[in-house]
């Protein structure tokens, strides 16, 4: 599966793909090279959301319909969430920091965004931690993960 154009959720700039999720001990987003040693072992592409999360998320709220609502409200708020954790890193704001990237880390997880919602695991424990150089190194991720959970969710489950 190719991975989806890296454009914010309300259509800006294209956003560059980076190594920073790596740095953070997460994967980068990078697909997985097929095995060298047995070409016809070709690895299944990482994704951006599991679709099993996103079964249970349906069976929990008995159906598509409220599943996909809360998908699409994760979608539209990203652009804003995302704001609202970079203003506060930016300022060393460690209450709001902590607030966003816990919002972030569950809602992502929740919608299936499990690659998402490690990197900002490792974000929550900077900010914890009061390292605010480091957290500032891993927006980037943040943001590159962010976008592409979103163009995910809008292809492939969203519609």
């Amino acid at each position: 599966m190719d991975s989806p154009p890296l454009t914010s959720s309300s259509g800006g700039v294209p956003v560059e793909p980076t190594p920073s999720g790596s740095a953070a001990g997460v994967d980068s987003g990078a697909e997985p090279a097929a095995d060298s040693e047995s070409p016809t072992t070709a690895r299944e592409p990482l994704r951006w959301v599991d679709p099993e999360v996103l079964a249970e998320l349906e069976s929990e709220l008995d159906g598509p319909e409220l599943a996909r609502g809360f998908a699409r409200d994760y979608a539209s708020l990203w652009d804003q969430r995302f704001g609202r954790l970079a203003a506060a890193v930016r300022a060393h704001d460690r209450p709001d920091a902590l607030d966003a990237v816990i919002s972030l880390r569950i809602t992502s997880a929740m919608v299936g965004g499990i690659r998402l919602a490690a990197l900002a695991q490792s974000l929550e424990d900077a900010i914890r931690r009061n390292d605010f150089v480091r957290s500032h190194e891993l927006l980037t991720g943040v943001a590159d993960h962010g976008v592409r959970t979103v163009a995910e969710l809008n292809a492939s489950y969203i519609r």
